[in-house]
């Protein structure tokens, strides 16, 4: 009796090792995914079907005009608003969970600490807030980062907007957080600050860190996302990487000596506008960065003579105004709610 009991003892430790072996090799859960999410506050619906995932190790932007529900979003994410429906998972975990949070800093767009406290005091406060043991140096650190360690002992009420708005990233990131959720981070800051705040969200993209950014700084979501969700009127208007959004790649060129050949090859390159002496070639989604050089080298040999050869590409500020206008110009993410995007 007692041997087939050790028996079954061995084959359900056998039968759990494999199950954790398994679940060892499986790819980490997103740091956000959320299907679904619809939020009304009285007769006015803010949010309809948002659905998107953040990946580790990934910066999204969310976009879209005031009023597009983006932070109706970002506090249904972080639990500070119930979703009238929907779910919610961060970290692997159900936002229900208070686990869920434990490692998420957050910066969001409006924000107070008290103005008697010194900027250290505010960081202890938020480490001991967020039950984390955190080196008093990594403190001083962590305000070093974001530009105010020759300020740490001074009382927050008497800081600027923009020495606030660095503040309250340091609190973000003191914690040693897995997602950062970044609510209007430069709305303060001068353009020396945007660009510390650019280095600071590619710095913790390098370290695996997940980012959520919600920014109208346009020109900022280009330099630093992998993609971008647009919000109009509380849906999700268009999702994707930049390169889907913004669609094909296209380069002028100005030439003359032209001959039939010629337009030949211009033609093989893709597809092929012309106003005067300048010539557009739309190059195909596959390019592999060859494309352009090959075609110059080629038009040289035939006797062209090249006088300009120019990149062309929609802006992301472009082709977020086309979407929001209507204007149907670029595919839109057609992955299931959540799986990707």
């Amino acid at each position: 009796m007692a041997s087939a009991e050790a028996a079954g003892v061995r084959e359900v430790t056998s039968v759990a090792g494999s199950a954790a072996e398994l679940l060892a090799g499986l790819p980490p859960s997103p740091a956000v995914w959320c299907s679904g999410l619809h939020k009304r506050y009285g007769r006015q619906t803010a949010v309809q079907d948002v659905s998107f995932t953040v990946a580790r190790g990934e910066v999204l932007g969310l976009l879209g005009p005031n009023g597009a529900g983006k932070t109706s979003v970002i506090k249904m994410l972080l639990g500070l608003v119930r979703p009238d429906a929907g779910e919610v998972m961060l970290l692997g975990r159900p936002s229900s969970d208070p686990r869920s949070r434990s490692a998420v800093g957050y910066l969001p767009e409006l924000f107070r600490y008290q103005p008697w406290l010194t900027a250290t005091e505010v960081l202890a406060l938020h480490v001991r807030l967020a039950r984390v043991q955190v080196p008093e140096q990594e403190r001083r650190d962590c305000l070093a980062v974001v530009g105010l360690s020759d300020r740490a002992g001074d009382r927050v009420g008497g800081f600027s907007k923009g020495m606030q708005q660095r503040l309250g990233l340091a609190v973000a990131l003191v914690a040693r957080p897995e997602l950062v959720v970044l609510d209007e981070p430069t709305s303060a800051l001068d353009p020396i600050g945007r660009v510390d705040v650019r280095d600071l969200v590619l710095d913790l993209k390098a370290r695996g860190v997940a980012v959520l950014l919600n920014s109208h700084l346009i020109g900022e979501v280009e330099r630093v996302c992998d993609r971008v969700v647009i919000l109009d009127k509380g849906r999700v208007a268009a999702s994707g990487t930049l390169a889907e959004l913004l669609g094909q790649r296209e380069v002028r060129l100005r030439l003359d000596g032209l001959d039939a050949r010629a337009h030949d090859r211009l033609r093989s390159a893709g597809s092929l506008t012309r106003s005067g002496d300048w010539f557009t070639v739309a190059l195909p989604s596959e390019d592999d960065g060859v494309t352009v050089p090959d075609l110059v080298r080629d038009l040289v040999g035939m006797g062209v003579r090249v006088h300009a050869v120019e990149p062309v590409r929609i802006s992301l500020e472009e082709r977020l105004l086309g979407i929001l206008r209507h204007e149907d110009s670029a595919p839109r993410d057609a992955a299931a709610p959540g799986a990707g995007s």
